[in-house]
């Protein structure tokens, strides 16, 4: 049965590609496993197979656990007091061993044996699948549809690899049969009960970038760069290229030869339409870029809430939003903007609506006529900090302002800003709120009293609620809390870089 047991060891493990050591303990564990069926209790066992050999032996063990310790299964399971008795070198979460008859390597154990053999077989496949690529997360993979189960999608990549396309990550109303050829995104390396399994993605943005350096010659060059994607899988999607060349067109490289190019990527994509955008630093053109085809009649750009409000002509409004809304959100995510459509009609009131807005606040505040409040807006100023604090010479370019008027402006301004400075400090003390709440961007002084009120004191408070629960207590809606929440939520980034850099710094000092 040695003899036996050798061959079996090396036949698989030749076979397998898996190695020896990995077969020896498939059968030792095996063996074990039968010689605990042939007893009475829940016994532990160990084999021991002699790797030159074959011969093995067979030892029942006993864990040691502490004398004021329970024990839970008598079979295998001892004191410490009573395990030294036994052996006088044994240590607590050790165990006692005693050799024990070894059962024949029969047609059980065989059973047993090929049953876990092909168990760590496997096992060790995986292992070895996920070392080769666990370093190709990130890249393109080409494989063969094995079978298709609930919308999971398990594909062959070749040399043992299996991997995985999870319902979630598959192209929507797709039709995939079994020998389909697939092409996907190698997402991550997922550690699984029954070991590490590779996920691929076919909804990825990733994915169609690959797709693109593989049929764009120009930008493996280095010719044209793709700067972003955004999707809707299987149904339209935007990316943004720009040219390193001046005599490349991204555009045209990327469109190919009568469209050659961009409809080998739809038909990947199961038809999925492409709108390829011209990337431009200039972040507002960008987004005018991204709205194609609808045109843009205006944009207004907050910069402060990273949004645009854009205004298109009436009858192009259809156009410019999509159907379901998938041309103003695909330009979203593509630019990393928060994209507001409108007519002109719409536009122009909501202008005049915050010009006047302004202009009340200024009268107001700086305590001046209509006509000095107009002017400040119709010259782009938005707050009291820009009078206060943009240079002297940018207020000396309004023909109508000379230096009087504009250093009794800065002056009124800044002497408001200190009084609600004073006013803050002073309502903190006494409403018991941290002033700290007040840094978070479009917190105010009686916001923050509100919040007391309700428990929320500090912007530490302020960070952990969810958006639904500072809605409910503010009444904002959710755009609105969910920026302010964020904001709050700063600082713990910036602790965490702060101790990232210490943490470098340190080591890099112990080095």
């Amino acid at each position: 049965m040695s003899k036996e047991l050798l061959m079996v060891v090396d036949a698989v493990s030749n076979e397998k590609g898996v190695s020896r050591d990995v077969i020896f303990e498939a059968l030792e564990a095996a063996l074990a496993s039968a010689t605990r069926k042939r007893h009475e209790g829940d016994i532990e066992v160990r084999v021991s197979v002699d790797r030159t050999s074959g011969e093995y032996e067979t030892f029942r063990r006993w864990a040691v656990l502490p004398d004021d310790e329970e024990i839970e299964n008598p079979d295998a399971e001892l004191h410490f007091e009573e395990a030294r008795e036994r052996d006088a070198q044994v240590e607590v979460g050790g165990h006692v061993e005693e050799p024990m008859e070894s059962i024949a390597f029969g047609r059980i154990a065989a059973q047993t044996a090929k049953q876990v053999i092909f168990q760590k077989v496997r096992e060790a496949e995986r292992k070895q699948v996920a070392e080769l690529y666990e370093n190709r997360v990130g890249e393109l993979v080409n494989g063969v549809v094995k079978r298709v189960e609930r919308g999971n999608i398990y594909i062959d990549l070749g040399g043992n690899a299996e991997a995985l396309i999870p319902r979630e990550e598959s192209i929507p109303r797709e039709s995939v049969r079994t020998g389909d050829r697939l092409r996907g995104y190698l997402k991550e390396v997922r550690e699984d009960v029954r070991g590490p399994q590779l996920i691929v993605s076919r909804t990825a943005p990733e994915l169609i970038i690959e797709l693109f350096k593989l049929e764009v010659p120009e930008v493996g060059q280095g010719l044209v760069e793709i700067l972003g994607a955004a999707r809707e899988p299987g149904v339209r999607a935007k990316i943004a290229v720009r040219s390193m060349d001046r005599r490349v067109d991204p555009v045209g490289a990327c469109v190919g030869m009568r469209g050659a190019r961009v409809q080998a990527v739809s038909r990947e994509l199961n038809e999925e339409r492409v709108d390829i955008i011209t990337w431009d630093e200039n972040p507002a053109q960008f987004v005018i870029n991204a709205m194609a085809p609808a045109e843009v009649l205006s944009i207004v750009v907050d910069e402060e809430r990273s949004s645009m409000d854009i205004a298109v002509a009436e009858e192009f409004l259809s156009k410019a939003i999509g159907r379901g809304g998938q041309n103003v959100r695909l330009a979203s995510q593509l630019t990393g903007w928060e994209l507001n459509i409108m007519s002109t009609d719409e536009a122009e009131q909501k202008s005049e609506a915050e010009a006047q807005r302004l202009t009340d606040m200024f009268k107001t505040k700086l305590n001046v006529d209509e006509e000095v409040a107009n002017i400040l807006v119709q010259e782009g100023f938005a707050s009291l900090d820009e009078v206060a604090y943009v240079p002297a010479s940018e207020l000396a370019r309004i023909e109508e302002f000379d230096e009087d008027v504009i250093e009794e402006l800065r002056n009124r301004a800044r002497d408001v800003l200190l009084a609600q400075a004073i006013a803050s400090e002073e309502v903190a003390e006494t409403s018991g709120f941290n002033k700290d709440i007040l840094e978070v961007a479009g917190m105010t002084g009686e916001l923050a009293v509100k919040l007391a009120n309700e428990g929320v004191a500090n912007r530490e408070a302020l960070a952990e609620l969810a958006t639904d629960e500072l809605t409910e207590l503010t009444g904002m809606n959710d755009e609105e809390a969910a920026a302010m929440i964020m904001s709050a939520r700063e600082i713990w980034f910036a602790d965490e870089a702060e101790s990232t850099d210490s943490d470098a710094a340190e080591a890099a000092e112990a080095k």
